[in-house]
Order: structure tokens, then sequence, then C-alpha cells
């Protein structure tokens, strides 16, 4: 599993993983900003971006993933920073390698079992077949009678890349992800499992992911986690509130 990925800056690096139907370039903007202290390493997980599509999707896998890749780019400790199902990649591979990740950062994401709450994102994908679009512009106005946020549409029609030959087509393994979905919703770790390493748990005012009666559960994992609520922000705190996140990341990175 060859990730896709891209680098910025120098210095200690600084793994980031985005978040379910996301890809690297969600990431870009803070990548910039924190590359001037560290290498900072966007990572497609598998089935997502320009990274391969694979017939199975655990966080035990994709935690292999991203232990694979750093094996492959040199690199024995890293930072860490996840959001969403990203945050449980990052924290399933801290709990599984704990020596190859220096410091842990999940955003706005718990490592407990998840309530189903993306089929309506799932139905509107579905509404598109990609091949019989003209534009851009078409699969934004057949996706609006599925899903009436406009951004969440922008974010996800970001999948859609076209073919010289084909026309346009999915660039995630839509299949698989709706598939093992059941997976992507599951807790991470098990019974036992620790890192006891720094680890920064950031989590959006606004947002329901992270509960107070969450932190039983996280500190039993992550004895040495802290939690930081960003204000008036929502689950895409990287996205609402960067400026606050890239402080953050920067004073906890030290």
């Amino acid at each position: 599993m060859q990730l896709n990925h891209k680098i910025f800056g120098e210095g200690p690096p600084l793994v980031i993983l985005h978040g379910l139907f996301g890809n690297l370039d969600n990431w870009q903007t803070l990548a910039r900003k924190w590359a001037e202290h560290y290498t900072v390493i966007l990572v497609d997980l598998r089935n997502h971006g320009r990274s391969p599509h694979a017939e199975e999707m655990t966080y035990p896998l994709m935690a292999e993933d991203v232990a694979a890749f750093l094996e492959t780019q040199g690199i024995d400790t890293c930072h860490v920073l996840g959001h969403s199902m990203g945050g449980k990649v990052a924290m399933q591979a801290a709990l599984s390698y704990p020596t190859l990740v220096t410091k842990l950062i999940v955003v706005d994401m718990a490592p407990r079992r998840y309530g189903r709450g993306h089929d309506d994102v799932f139905a509107a994908l579905h509404a598109l077949d990609p091949a019989s679009l003209s534009d851009r512009r078409e699969a934004d106005e057949r996706m609006a009678p599925h899903m009436e946020d406009a951004g969440v549409r922008m974010f996800l029609l970001k999948n859609l890349t076209r073919d010289d030959d084909t026309g346009f087509r999915w660039r995630m393994n839509l299949e698989v992800l709706h598939r093992d979905y059941e997976n992507l919703i599951d807790s991470v770790g098990t019974l036992g499992q620790q890192y006891n390493g720094p680890a920064l748990i950031v989590r959006g005012g606004e947002s329901g992911y992270v509960h107070d009666d969450d932190w039983p559960a996280i500190e039993q994992r992550f004895p040495a986690a802290k939690l930081v609520t960003v204000a008036e922000a929502g689950h895409w705190v990287h996205a609402e509130r960067p400026g606050e996140l890239e402080r953050l990341v920067r004073d906890f990175l030290g």
C-alpha cells in the first residue's frame, strides 16, 4: 500500500491524516503554516484521494498502512495528527505502534463506537452517476435534492475527477467505504492497549463528537491526554477556526 502524500518544510516530522470522504488537500493551508518548523507530511489514507483502492477498511489496517509508510520514508518516530476518521487512525497507530508516535493530536474524535451518521451522504453520492456528468455544476445540481448543505456538497464533490476517455469518476472507493462503514464507526484499541506519550484532544465547542462522558475511555487508553475545547467551532475545527488550531498544535508540539 503505497500511500499518496505531499511533504512541506523541514524539521521534526508531523504526519496529518484526513477524515472520511476527505483527502490530503483538506489540510494544505495549515500544513504550510506548521512547515515553518516541521516536516509536514500529508497522507491520503487507503480508498481516499490518490492512494490505492483496497478491498477492506479497518482501523488496524489503516494504522498498519501508516506504519509501513513511515518505514518507507525512513521515519522512526514522528508527531501524528488526525481529524475525525483520521483521528481514529492516529489513535490506533499510537496504540499499536507506540514507539512510532512522539506526540499524538486528535481533532474532534473519541475512540468509542459512533452511531450511523452518514447515510444521507451515501444516498447523495449514490444518486450521482459520475460517468454521465458533463461538468461539476451538473453534479452539484443533481446532488442538491439529496444534500441541502452546499458546503458539504462542495466538500464531497472534491472527490470527483475527470478522465479524458471516460469522463468523471469517483477518486475515492465509494463501494468499499459504504460496505465497510460499520468498521469506520467502530471503536479503536483493544482491552489493555495504552499510549503513554503526550496526547492532545481538540474538540469543537459546537460539535457533538466528543462528550464529557467520553473522557474516561480516552484517559484509559491515553493516560497523558489533555482536552482542549475550541469555542464557536463545529466538527470541522481546522476549517472553522484554523488560526486557533494552528496555535494549539504549535504550542503542544513545543
